[in-house]
């Protein structure tokens, strides 16, 4: 039995789809004007493992991941480089594409765009105009009334009195109420444009992820996720227009990762302490980073260190070395394990309890003579948190050491070691030894005279 921990509840509550056997889930996407960081991979990872593991339980699900590619941000960074807005958002969001190739995320189901779905924004907005949910400010902006809203707040815990209490009034003449925001913005000189019936202008951040989210999934739907951040005012926001316009309730289960950390600071584009995706990749192998990523709960803080990132290339070279010389078989996996890491999972997809599973399995596997069906098990679960899937050799041997070895370089000195072992030179066998350590090779002799080598990590 599947249980989530609802934000909207603050309670983990049995996962119960509003129609038996589907499953549609949203989470909030990229806004493409540079590369992504570490947080966004969190965001990326966490939800690919959850998409993964509702589709192993039965699930037919439709997962909607939107791209926001027009807002101030983008904006500014297209006319601070002298370009199209449109050129820098296919440049980031092919960047993004890439990372997530990179981290062996899978594409969402469907990947709206913002300026793709302009149509559908103006028709929520006329609604929410008709229902009195909003109106067009002093300015020609068109923005929400919170107070039309009875339950505004209701996510983030927050109440309106004391939102209100810590507004200055006044600040903004054009809306009617400080709490207001934006949903169409009239267009300043030079800045990109549509047409709509309040004059040329472009939608506000919020209306966006209302009206493609309700667009690919329907009024009403069973999982919207996204960073921890994105709680108030953004999902906040999200649902006082999509209750407002539809009539129905928006989504049943919030789901929200925890912050990525930097000397205790949230890692952000805008306190200028984030990590590219690209960087991190130049030091650690990408599947390294879905596993430190996937080591921690989903809704805890995630602490960004080079000595975990070791830690977690050390972990993953634990199981590789597993399966290594083991032929995996098409066969039925091993009960037990499966049921221990569908329990872990069912709970709020508990991954470091699930890849606790996995290192038993592991270790069983190291034990046994018996070990094809072990073996199958550990690669068939591990595939569901996006793990294992790469040849052991292949990823034992893989990358390259600090003075640049090759694979020919690493078999050329065992085999020069093993003629040195042959005629009885200890000592020269030992210095290639220790040639090969300290360039980050490590040397296992095993049964028949032979030797196996894999690089650290």
């Amino acid at each position: 039995m599947l249980k989530i921990y609802n934000t909207l509840t603050r309670s983990k509550q049995e996962f119960i789809p509003r129609e038996p056997g589907k499953v549609g889930m949203y989470v909030c996407g990229m806004t493409v004007y540079d590369y992504c960081h570490v947080g966004h991979a969190r965001v990326m990872v966490v939800f690919d493992t959850v998409a993964r593991y509702l589709r192993h339980v039965g699930y037919q699900l439709t997962y909607v991941r939107n791209v926001t590619d027009i807002d101030d941000k983008i904006i500014q960074r297209a006319n601070e480089n002298g370009e199209a807005f449109t050129e820098l958002t296919e440049r980031f969001i092919a960047a993004m594409h890439e990372d997530e190739r990179a981290l062996a995320v899978l594409p969402p189901d469907i990947e709206p765009r913002a300026t793709q779905s302009i149509a559908d924004i103006i028709r929520m907005i006329e609604t929410l105009i008709d229902k009195g949910y909003a109106y067009v400010g002093g300015n020609g902006d068109v923005f929400y009334a919170v107070s039309r809203f009875d339950g505004y707040g209701k996510l983030s815990g927050k109440n309106i009195e004391d939102l209100n209490a810590g507004e200055r009034v006044g600040v903004d003449t054009a809306k009617r109420d400080p709490l207001d925001f934006v949903l169409w913005k009239m267009a300043k000189l030079g800045e990109p444009a549509w047409e709509s019936p309040w004059g040329m202008g472009r939608p506000g951040w919020h209306i966006e992820c209302s009206a493609m989210s309700t667009c690919c999934l329907g009024n009403h739907f069973d999982i919207h996720g996204g960073g921890m951040d994105l709680q108030f005012p953004h999902h906040e926001n999200e649902i006082a227009q999509s209750e407002g316009a539809t009539g129905q309730p928006f989504v049943n289960y919030w789901m929200h990762n925890g912050f990525v950390r930097i000397n205790e600071e949230k890692m952000s584009k805008s306190l200028g302490n984030f990590f590219t995706v690209r960087e991190v990749l130049k030091q650690y192998r990408p599947e390294v980073i879905r596993f430190f990523i996937l080591s921690s709960h989903y809704r805890s803080p995630l602490n960004y260190a080079d000595e975990q990132l070791d830690e977690a290339g050390t972990a993953l070279t634990r199981l590789y070395t597993a399966l290594r010389g083991v032929e995996i078989a098409d066969i039925d996996i091993d009960v037990d394990y499966r049921l221990r890491f569908e329990q872990a999972m069912d709970d709020d997809f508990n991954t470091p309890v699930a890849l606790a599973v996995l290192f038993d399995l592991a270790r069983e596997l190291n034990k046994t003579e018996h070990k094809a069906q072990l073996a199958a098990t550990l690669k068939r679960l591990a595939g569901i948190l996006g793990l294992l899937q790469d040849d052991p050799d292949s990823f034992l041997k893989g990358g390259s050491g600090a003075d640049g070895l090759s694979e020919a370089d690493i078999e050329s000195l065992i085999a020069d070691r093993k003629v040195a072992k042959t005629n009885k030179d200890w000592a020269r066998a030992d210095a290639i030894r220790d040639r090969l350590k300290s360039s980050g090779v490590i040397l296992e002799d095993v049964a028949g005279g032979n030797t196996i080598w894999r690089r650290e990590n």
